[in-house]
């Protein structure tokens, strides 16, 4: 009996220091830098095995590998036992299935088969890239790596737009330089694909000079589409960059609570902060304050009495005392 209740326990201790981000938990933290060490190691070995001038350095790297992919066998093994933590829903074999075929679960298992079917075909030695892509799993469960997430999420319809902007672009001036220079340059513009490769070189701003305009009608086009570019790129940067004002304004506004506002002040709807759900009337009774107006995504809402705060929302305050002044 002893032992039946103490394997479910050892089970979920385990869980929850193998577990990514669990921030609390010293042995979990620890769990966690040393995967990015040993991801580091195996990612280094990797790197220094393809120079001819270290040969009399392979077997050690070998070896060195070797043990790495050790681990990652053991954690692959650890994180499908303890999957049924995971996934509380499922029973053992189904929760087991769900992690396998889970990102997480398709990552561990791509990074370990390359290390045994290095020598069969290129795509095993293609698939060395991927255990690469395990440090964005033990990063994605950080704030620096949540608030690029939150960005590309929150502003995905924008950069969307821009990128659409940029591929109608790419294909007229591909079209455009194809037509002016196919006559003159046949073996370089031989068809529309080779006035792409120009255009995406152009508009990006990077310029290889291996396709380049030789027509007075070439040349100007490839004018425009330099400058253009350079206002192109522009575009998803300057995006991107706002999302980032956006998002670290919101990360700090989210540890100020009511007592912290002396004058006017930002008071960010959080989970957990037990503001979700209330109405503008509620708040102003309960914290002794006045809300002025709310923001909500990319609306700026008139902070009437019935309206119901939803996580995410940012009032903007004064306190009741200040304003009966």
């Amino acid at each position: 009996m002893e032992k039946r209740n103490s394997d479910p326990a050892l089970k979920k201790r385990i869980f929850d220091i193998i577990q990514i981000g669990n921030k609390g938990d010293v042995p979990s933290r620890a769990f966690d830098l040393f995967i990015v060490a040993v991801i580091i190691v195996n990612i280094l070995i990797a790197f220094l095995d393809t120079f001819d001038e270290l040969a009399p350095f392979y077997t050690a790297f070998g070896i060195i590998e070797a043990i790495t992919i050790g681990i990652f066998i053991i954690e692959y093994i650890l994180r499908i036992w303890t999957s049924d933590c995971l996934y509380p829903d499922s029973g053992g074999g189904k929760a087991a299935l769900r992690f396998l075929f889970s990102f997480d679960g398709i990552v561990d298992l791509l990074t370990i088969l390359p290390f045994f079917f290095l020598d069969g075909f290129i795509v095993f030695r293609m698939l060395r890239v991927v255990r690469i892509f395990r440090l964005f799993r033990v990063n994605a469960q950080y704030d620096s790596f949540n608030i690029i997430t939150n960005v590309l999420l929150e502003k995905r319809n924008q950069i969307a737009s821009s990128v659409f902007i940029i591929f109608t672009l790419m294909l007229a001036s591909s079209i455009g330089m194809y037509g002016a220079e196919h006559e003159v340059q046949p073996d370089v513009y031989q068809n529309a694909f080779s006035g792409i490769w120009w255009s995406v070189s152009a508009l990006l701003t990077v310029g290889y000079g291996d396709i380049y305009p030789v027509t007075v009608a070439g040349k100007i086009m490839g004018i425009l589409t330099a400058f253009l570019g350079v206002g192109v790129v522009a575009i998803p940067t300057g995006i991107i960059s706002a999302g980032f004002v956006e998002q670290y304004t919101k990360k700090k506004n989210a540890d100020i609570t009511f007592n912290d506002v002396k004058e006017l002040g930002e008071i960010m709807v959080t989970p957990g902060s037990g503001l979700e759900g209330m109405t503008i009337q509620e708040i102003e009774a309960e914290h002794e304050t006045r809300v002025y107006m709310l923001l909500r995504d990319e609306l700026t809402i008139v902070a009437t009495g019935d309206v119901i705060l939803k996580t995410g929302d940012i009032l903007i305050v004064r306190t009741d005392k200040l304003v009966k002044k």
